[in-house]
């Protein structure tokens, strides 16, 4: 019998937490060591795992497990990767431990266990929804992220946490209730049967009218509209990405937002391929509204953390834009957004955090000069803001020029005006980066240290990252290109032909 590896995977973080909270909460050394342990060996475990997946097969759900769950509902306990949701359980495993060493100094004794903890739990649940093939389990998941989240930012955020965590409940719950209602009119749209919330067995369903599959479509997309987030249903994540510490924002941006676009490609565009291709103008318009406004608010922020969840936004309407282009250079593109975004997001929000641990503020304008004081963490902001604005030979470049180009081809006047996003982008992170780091060294700076060894452990392995990434991404294209090409089949829908001035494709002529 072959190790069931995704459930093995799930289970270790959640094993570690259980660990963690035996120990006695007075010894914070050892409940530090025995979490991020557990986190290494899950990032271990998913190497391994890696290495044992097929790229030629990247199309298909492998280290597939299903069993009987609740047959009286149709639920089973279903798993399996494709390409993009190996990538995304991968960027899951990276991240969090990277995150538990950031917040190594962060809490104090007696809250350590919980937080460490949480984080996790929090872990299993985000292996657990990029690899759900049951569409109930999914939205078990999708729906139980929000706990560790809630109590991560109400619990250990900055003054204003208790309202930035209820927010995003609230949010989150609305958006989740919506889809609920939809999870259940699909079940009786489809076969039913112990096993009626498998997606195989959803995929491809005749439904009985239009307005049903669009109705069901709105109810699912709403949802992931909300957790991507776009505009106008964003308004929770500048909150509560400026009140969590600053390694849960890493895990809320980098990570579970995500969730909204990977459930938009694997199960928006599957399931109801008919309505995606009905609601694409409206879709691509509101993605178009969130490149630039959420660009727009990003220049006229005063606090860091807040000026980077707008990014966020910002790089969240590309991904979405990629993704209802419906074309095979854009949808990959949006796939390895999804991945260069966690990295440089990441690097950006840990960066904000080393600068606050050391001045109590995230205010820009309280910092200046730290480029002579402090280089190696003015140079690792630097090169995560090039990589967030796309610069070549940085990761995000790639799938942003990915995206514009597959956009294009179907969309011109969208490509365009989404390239005005990629303008705005140079403007807010340079000129942050020119506020913050350059110029006269401010009295209180000229005594800081530079990065610890701690915090080059944190930051290194994501700036090699996103080079690594901007200047070979075939790897990850390797794995992403056949589910890409499986989305595709199923919403039956092919990119638009190269066209030349008086050539046109063979066995049609040659035009005039």
């Amino acid at each position: 019998m072959s190790l069931p590896w995704l459930t093995t995977i799930g289970l270790l973080p959640l094993l570690g937490a259980v660990a963690v909270w035996l120990l006695p909460k007075t010894d914070v050394r050892a409940v530090r060591w025995v979490a991020l342990g557990a986190s290494l060996v899950t990032l271990a475990m998913t190497v391994a795992m890696v290495t044992q997946f097929d790229v030629a097969r990247a199309g298909e759900y492998q280290f597939a497990e299903t069993h009987s769950w609740i047959p009286q509902l149709g639920a089973s306990y279903a798993l399996g990767v494709d390409g993009i949701a190996l990538v995304m359980v991968a960027l899951s495993t990276i991240l969090v431990p990277v995150c538990i060493l950031a917040a190594w100094r962060e809490v104090v004794e007696g809250r350590a266990a919980t937080f460490y903890g949480l984080i996790l739990v929090l872990e299993t649940f985000m292996i657990g929804v990029f690899a759900a093939r049951d569409v109930f389990l999914f939205y078990v998941l999708f729906e139980a992220m929000l706990i560790p989240v809630y109590f991560l930012i109400g619990r250990y955020g900055g003054a204003q946490r208790r309202y930035a965590a209820v927010k995003f409940l609230l949010y989150s719950l609305l958006g989740g209730l919506v889809m609920l209602v939809a999870v259940i009119a699909l079940y009786f749209e489809g076969p039913g049967g112990a096993s009626g919330f498998l997606t195989q067995n959803l995929t491809g369903l005749r439904f009985g009218s239009d307005v049903t599959e669009r109705l069901l479509f709105l109810g699912f997309f709403f949802a992931f509209a909300v957790k991507a987030p776009m505009w106008p249903v964003h308004t929770w994540l500048p909150d509560a990405a400026a009140e969590a510490p600053s390694g849960v924002a890493v895990l809320l941006v980098g990570v579970l937002d995500k969730v909204g676009t990977f459930g938009m490609i694997t199960l928006c565009l599957p399931l109801f391929p008919g309505a995606s291709k009905w609601a694409t103008p409206v879709v691509l318009a509101l993605a178009l509204v969130s490149v630039l406004y959420g660009a727009l608010l990003a220049i006229g922020q005063s606090d860091l953390k807040r000026l980077i969840a707008y990014t966020s936004v910002s790089h969240f309407g590309f991904i979405v834009i990629g993704i209802f282009a419906m074309t095979s250079y854009g949808q990959s593109g949006s796939a390895l957004y999804m991945v260069n975004h966690g990295f440089s997001t990441a690097a950006l929000f840990l960066v904000a955090g080393m600068l606050a641990a050391r001045r109590g503020s995230t205010r820009i304008d309280d910092y200046g000069g730290l480029q002579r004081s402090t280089p190696l963490l003015a140079g690792s902001f630097l090169l995560a803001g090039l990589s967030s604005l796309a610069l070549p030979g940085m990761s995000s470049f790639v799938s942003e020029f990915l995206v514009l180009v597959g956009t294009f081809t179907k969309y011109p006047a969208v490509a365009v005006l989404a390239t005005v996003g990629m303008v705005l982008a140079a403007l807010y992170i340079l000129v942050t980066y020119q506020k913050m780091f350059t110029g006269p060294v401010k009295e209180y700076a000229s005594g800081w240290k530079d990065l610890s060894v701690r915090e080059v452990w944190v930051v290194a392995p994501l700036i090699a990252v996103i080079i690594a990434l901007g200047v070979y991404p075939k790897p990850v294209l390797d794995v992403l290109n056949p589910a890409v090409e499986r989305t595709m089949q199923q919403v039956s829908s092919t990119d638009p032909a190269p066209t030349v001035a008086g050539v046109t494709p063979a066995g049609e002529g040659t035009k005039p």
